[in-house]
């Protein structure tokens, strides 16, 4: 049912979008990766999912902040791999700090990327899979999408925006074969966690199984990260026929963080 078709991951050249797109490639979706740099080794991060998976698979490099950038992925995936089926926004950043003194060149930043672009994509998109008859996308928010932490504004502002953008979109794709869904991760273990770990060990003189129950999964209530093959399982399930009647939802997968 999903060999063969095609998909569009943004910010898929590390972490939970990469772990994303090596799954829907296991399931023999043909897959386009993004991110905003351009190097051999984002390139051949296509060519090694085409080797091991048997799909064709290309690198596009678009800043997301960018509207006409975003368009412009949807365009040229469109044409190396045929009908966009499949969109998973995934692209985000991060800032910390307290409101008043948030910077405003982050605050815009992050509602660009982590918010906007969902926009644009999914408007760039939706014609061709209305003509295509068929269609999901996801769009990954966060655990911050549905709940709030102290100097996070303008990521839980933007998470929460895609809650609200996935809901409506959904609703007005219901009856077009089309379904739109959130997933909602908690802390997933990608290599910026891993880098982290040993910093928050020496900030907090503790080791390392304290410091990621204690400090980093203090909100987390089964104290265990989730993993980017976990992220990509799920929203291979999304696209698949078992979900054609979950749209417009937010899937939690935060350990039970938002259960509290």
């Amino acid at each position: 049912m999903l060999q063969g078709k095609n998909a569009i991951i943004t910010g898929s050249t590390s972490g939970i979008g990469l772990g994303i797109a090596r799954q829907l490639a296991k399931t023999g979706i043909n897959v386009a990766i993004n991110s905003y740099t351009d190097s051999q080794e984002d390139h051949k991060l296509a060519e090694d999912i085409t080797q091991e998976f048997g799909v064709k698979a290309a690198f596009f490099s678009a800043d997301m902040s960018k509207a006409d950038a975003c368009v412009s992925l949807v365009e040229q995936a469109t044409e190396s791999l045929g009908p966009i089926s499949i969109l998973v926004n995934n692209a985000g950043i991060q800032f910390v700090a307290p409101v008043e003194e948030f910077p405003p060149q982050k605050w815009d930043a992050i509602l660009a990327i982590n918010l906007s672009s969902v926009f644009h994509t999914t408007r760039a998109a939706v014609p061709g899979m209305k003509a295509f008859g068929w269609g999901r996308i996801i769009n990954i928010s966060s655990a911050h999408g549905l709940t709030a932490s102290p100097f996070k504004s303008a990521y839980v502002a933007a998470k929460h925006g895609v809650v609200g953008f996935t809901k409506s979109v959904a609703l007005e794709l219901a009856e077009k074969n089309i379904t739109c869904n959130a997933v909602c991760p908690g802390y997933v273990m990608t290599p910026l966690v891993e880098s982290q770990i040993p910093e928050q060990m020496k900030a907090h003189n503790m080791d390392r199984e304290t410091v990621i129950r204690e400090v980093m999964l203090a909100r987390q209530p089964t104290k265990d990260f989730a993993t980017t093959e976990q992220i990509g399982d799920i929203v291979a399930f999304l696209c698949s026929d078992a979900a054609a009647q979950i749209t417009g939802t937010p899937l939690s997968v935060d350990g039970g963080w938002t259960a509290l």
